[in-house]
């Protein structure tokens, strides 16, 4: 069959389409040298193009002299147009690892579109090149097959989740990228207004109250391929600018919005050939976190955390028999098999890793091959508190349990933490993908540094009508309609229902410090709308780029991004940001201090 991409285009095939059923057709291609190979009376080139390699021969009986001459000069990374006859390699000459790897065209006619300069890198997959050069040269890098690749899944994806969409009668509705400044969360991206001197715009961080506004407007299914924008400091999984598709929908309850939502992720998964399970698992938030220590678990494999507080309410070890006895509090562990193997050095190392995740220290139990049994506080605890350790743990010789004592919430984290850096330490392999849906967070958390309440979604968040009278008096106890969507344990998407009480929406606000004149300066435009109609409404936000990292197999959204930011949030490609001239700045009535 052949390739759209041959429809108004200079060539008649792809690089990656010509098979044995094409020999004897006059072809022409388009693309870049990858390889040039001159055995003498012979030239061989593999020319590329993002759909695959074809091997094209020069042969001065066959294509004439103009042609070969011209094939000598040729260089890698050189477009070039090429016509000729397909045909058979000659014998032993096949390639099975190529798609085309049957087939060569012998060349009659080439056209060099342009020349180049040799690449600061080899244009090929597994290259070690820093990402700093990759990233300098990104145009470069995105003529990589692997790179080339991933954009393919990106659009194959962004296309099904839009398809979906459509076929249920969703509407692709734009929202402004110049909006009023939202600062609870993090920071805004800040634009001055020269029209309006002294005045700011915000990028949006997310379209949440614009698709809010547009559900009270009564277009009932929306969503939006949006752009999204927050000054935070970045890492792998974070970028100044990323892409969600952004969903909302009338006249929904839980139930129904998460079905609905199924339907259309597992149509877009399917358009990249990966087949979501049918219902998705729904786990709930305090199970997530008691039995993975985590929101966004990754069920692919075991080390479940383990509550062992009834074991040591008794016991001499003083940090465990406090926290045994303490309400909110708990004592948990989990079992590494096949750490107790390692070297003390190599044990202690934990402790630090688990100080990034809150602890304050880790107590720890190795269980050696030989039998014995290696810890600074297994002194401290009776036979009967080891027999019984060992078998909620299920201990066998090889395991190391790690412990944590305290507040529930923050144990869970560093066990959660823990299991995931033994995970990575092990080798435990991951298989497959891993969805599910974790549902019914709490409405709010407790902010220590900040010391207020903070919502754990976000304030717009519907939280559990038998839960309302709870708000002012005891806010860590009230629930919401909230669901994440978990892949391979990232947070690949995250929603729920929204309030549509303006009442109730200012209770809330109060409850996360506001005063009801800031809340009106702030959501003055959102109160007013919920005061006229607003039906029952909910939706969802998927992140795209870290779904399609994960559809890759990389490390980094960036590998999925065309023209990413640095982790200092510099683009090495056009050296932004940029000063700008003092005449741009008078312009926008500002002064670089």
């Amino acid at each position: 069959m052949t390739s759209v991409l041959n429809d108004y285009s200079t060539h008649t095939h792809t690089c990656g389409e010509l098979r044995s059923a094409d020999i004897g057709t006059v072809v022409t291609l388009n693309g870049w040298v990858q390889h040039r190979r001159d055995h003498g009376g012979l030239i061989f080139v593999d020319l590329r193009d993002r759909e695959g390699l074809t091997q094209c021969t020069f042969d001065p009986d066959l294509s004439g002299m103009e042609a070969f001459h011209t094939a000598e000069t040729i260089r890698p990374e050189w477009p070039i147009a090429v016509t000729g006859k397909v045909r058979t390699r000659p014998e032993d000459t096949a390639n099975p690892n190529l798609a085309t790897g049957e087939v060569e065209v012998l060349v009659t006619d080439i056209e060099v579109i342009n020349t180049a300069k040799t690449p600061p890198f080899q244009i090929e997959d597994g290259i070690e090149t820093s990402e700093d050069t990759r990233l300098k040269y990104r145009y470069l890098d995105l003529r990589r097959p692997e790179m080339q690749s991933r954009m393919i899944i990106r659009n194959n994806f962004t296309w099904g989740m839009r398809e979906a969409l459509h076929k249920r009668e969703f509407l692709e509705i734009e929202t402004p990228y110049l909006f009023k400044s939202s600062p609870e969360g993090a920071r805004d991206f800040i634009v001055p207004s020269r029209i309006q001197p002294g005045n700011f715009y915000a990028l949006p961080q997310s379209p949440q109250l614009l698709k809010e506004l547009l559900m009270v407007a009564g277009l009932e299914r929306y969503y939006q391929v949006a752009r999204c924008f927050r000054d935070e400091d970045l890492r792998a999984d974070r970028q100044p600018e990323f892409t969600q598709v952004d969903i909302e929908m009338s006249f929904v309850d839980m139930n129904g919005a998460m079905c609905l939502l199924e339907e259309v992720l597992r149509d877009a998964f399917a358009e990249v050939g990966v087949e979501l399970p049918s219902p998705l698992r729904r786990m709930p938030y305090w199970e997530a976190m008691d039995t993975y220590g985590t929101d966004k678990p990754d069920t692919r494999y075991d080390m479940h955390l383990v509550d062992v507080t009834d074991i040591f309410k008794d016991s001499k070890f003083k940090v465990f028999a406090t926290a045994a006895n303490t309400e909110g509090q708990v004592v948990k562990c989990i079992n590494a098999k096949g750490a107790g193997e390692w070297p003390r050095a190599q044990i202690d190392k934990l402790e630090p890793i688990a100080a990034t995740f809150g602890a304050k220290g880790l107590a720890w139990i190795a269980f050696r091959p030989d039998g014995s049994i290696n810890s600074p506080i297994v002194k401290f605890f009776s036979e009967e508190e080891m027999a019984r350790l060992r078998e909620a743990c299920n201990v066998e010789l090889g395991d190391l349990v790690m412990f944590a004592a305290g507040e529930r919430k923050a144990s869970d984290v560093i066990l959660g933490g823990m299991r995931v850096h033994m995970a990575n330490a092990l080798e435990i392999k991951r298989e497959g993908h891993d969805f599910l849906w974790v549902i019914n967070f709490p409405m709010f958390e407790y902010d220590d540094e900040e010391k207020r309440y903070a919502a754990e979604h976000h304030p717009f968040t519907m939280p559990f009508v038998e839960d309302l009278d709870k708000i002012e008096d005891d806010p860590l106890s009230v629930g919401s309609y909230t669901y994440d969507f978990v892949m391979d344990g990232y947070e690949a998407g995250g929603g729920g229902l929204r309030i549509h009480n303006a009442d109730l929406q200012m209770r809330v606000l109060k409850r996360l410090g506001f005063t009801e004149e800031r809340a009106r300066e702030q959501f003055g435009y959102l109160m007013d709308a919920l005061g006229y109609g607003a039906p029952t409404l909910g939706g969802f936000a998927l992140g795209l780029d870290r779904v399609c990292m994960l559809l890759a197999g990389c490390d980094s959204i960036r590998d999925v991004m065309a023209f990413p930011k640095t982790s200092s949030g510099s683009d090495l490609m056009s050296s932004a940001p940029s000063e700008v001239s003092a005449r741009q700045l008078k312009e926008v009535a500002l002064r670089v201090m």
